[in-house]
């Protein structure tokens, strides 16, 4: 299908301010020289013939136009555009017509070249070709692309349209070879001699830049696209190639013939040099655009790892309850006399943590929705002591003793009670299990005060293994965890809701050992506990 305007083709794409500031150097560059050269009437030096130089030049020409040509059509073949297709075989006919002109050059491959006759004569006239065809190719895309951008090419396959047209191109260029070779002898003469040119050339070269200037004028009327501007840099070269090496006096192996040469070769690699960044461009942008799409995939991976790990870690402890209450019910029932009574405290109790269960999935997903969430003021002394009553069956188990500093007065705190009694259930539980493995005397100490911003900070504290050095700055980064079962998602919930009451949450070693969490909140100043 052809490809619409604004794909990351040449021929689509708007210079940026550097790639016009970058044309506008190269153009200037090119034309200060040929100036001071031109200034200093020096052009008409002669200089020693050096027989590598020309088959060099050619064999360059011929590969640079060549390259060009062949990433001008694999862009055709995105856009489908016919001016796109007329300008690639413009660097086509460059690239070929450099094949005769190279085996009618005097000297390169036989003493009067290859082609018969006065080669000589030839070569002038292959370069004529050479240089006149290349401004028509420019004008007819100059003409072309405009109709193009509502009429694309899209009847015939890319391949047919490519193959067809440098068919045709390559059928001219040996046409008109046959042609001045079997007709040389009645050609007007460009040569004087093998080096110097007749009045008859001066004439050619004028026309030949007259049409690289109109061909200069029809792409700045309908300019667009950053090949459109480096088609008019390219063309502004090669006038200047002709300009040059013609003007005041044209002749072969002269100061002006060699820098004629040396724009020549900048010209043809021009739009080469482009094509290949803006290339490297797109494919950076690609590289680019995978590796994003690969680091989004794989954040969606540890999502959807981290939100069954919460669930899974936030249900354990309500549905270890339910199971604990049911099996102890179930134990009630089964006596010769059944304790009816209890079996209905236990049923409640179910009922209550089946509630709270559901309290916590609606945490979890609060965790993770970005709207406004549910709050109310909460006194943090009664919401401690709720959590501490939860936990009361794991604190006499395994024989650990809850030491309460209490301070009056203290100010409420705006939050979601759920979410943050479940910060309070994961801390309390952590330190219960660090304190589980242990000999020694179990203190588990929990007290909430003011602090120092005005808020509320509750303060818990163990006398566990503790938390290792290395450990302190990974402890709240999910999966990240100290526990050979653990999920290593608590903390890092812990600390996520703590964050959304705009509030923070740290962990500190205790003396002489164990560990303390803190979490500060924000209060309100004027609302004092009841």
């Amino acid at each position: 299908m052809p490809a619409r305007g604004g794909d990351p083709v040449l021929s689509n794409l708007p210079p940026s301010t550097t790639q016009l500031k970058l044309a506008l150097v190269v153009a200037s560059v090119i034309i200060s020289g040929a100036f001071l050269i031109s200034a200093a009437g020096i052009q008409q030096i002669h200089l020693p013939a050096i027989d590598a130089l020309v088959p060099l030049y050619g064999m360059a020409m011929f590969v640079t136009d060549s390259i060009t040509a062949v990433l001008l059509f694999t862009q055709f073949s995105i856009v489908r555009s016919r001016a796109l297709l007329v300008i690639s075989n413009g660097y086509v006919w460059t690239a070929l017509v450099v094949i005769p002109w190279l085996l009618s050059f005097p000297g390169v491959f036989a003493p009067r070249g290859m082609l018969g006759g006065s080669s000589s004569e030839i070569t002038v006239w292959l370069y004529t070709l050479w240089h006149a065809g290349f401004p028509l190719f420019v004008i007819a895309y100059a003409f072309l692309k405009d109709a193009d951008a509502a009429r694309p090419l899209s009847r015939f396959s890319a391949g047919a349209a490519i193959l067809s047209s440098v068919g045709m191109t390559a059928t001219a260029i040996a046409v008109a070879t046959y042609f001045l070779v079997m007709h040389q002898t009645n050609l007007p003469s460009f040569m004087i001699d093998t080096m110097n040119f007749s009045g008859l050339w001066y004439y050619t070269a004028g026309s030949i830049a007259l049409l690289a200037a109109v061909a200069i004028i029809s792409i700045w009327l309908r300019r667009k696209s950053l090949l459109d501007l480096w088609l008019m840099v390219v063309m502004l070269v090669f006038m200047t190639e002709v300009l040059i090496s013609s003007f005041p006096v044209s002749a072969r192996f002269s100061l002006g013939w060699y820098a004629g040469r040396t724009c020549s070769l900048v010209s043809g690699s021009l739009i080469l040099f482009v094509l290949l960044y803006e290339i490297t461009v797109v494919y950076a942008r690609l590289i680019g655009a995978v590796r994003a799409q690969s680091r989004e995939r794989g954040a969606r991976l540890i999502t959807g790892d981290a939100v069954a790990a919460t669930i899974a870690h936030e249900l354990k402890q309500p549905l270890a309850a339910i199971i604990t209450r049911a099996e102890t019910g179930l134990r009630w029932l089964d006596r010769p006399t059944p304790e009816l009574d209890r079996v209905k405290e236990q049923f409640k109790e179910i009922a209550a943590d089946g509630r709270r269960a559901g309290a916590v999935m609606d945490g979890i997903r609060a965790n993770f929705k970005i709207d406004a969430r549910v709050r109310i003021w909460l006194d943090m002394e009664a919401l401690i002591d709720e959590t501490l009553t939860l936990v009361q069956g794991d604190l006499q188990q395994h024989r650990i003793s809850v030491r309460r500093d209490r301070q009056p007065d203290l100010p409420q705190v705006m939050g979601d009670r759920i979410q943050l009694q479940q910060v309070l259930l994961n801390l309390i539980t952590n330190a219960i299990e660090a304190m589980a493995a242990m000999q020694d005397v179990r203190i588990l100490a929990v007290r909430c005060e003011r602090s120092r911003e005005r808020g509320v900070a509750v303060t818990i504290s163990d006398s566990g293994k503790g938390i290792r050095s290395h450990e302190l700055d990974h402890i709240f980064n999910p999966l990240f965890t100290t526990k050979s079962e653990g999920m290593g998602m608590g903390l890092s919930i812990c600390r996520s809701i703590v964050e959304s009451h705009e509030g923070r949450l740290f962990v500190l070693p205790n003396s002489p050992r164990g560990a303390v969490f803190q979490m500060v909140l924000g209060a309100d100043a004027d609302a004092a506990s009841v």
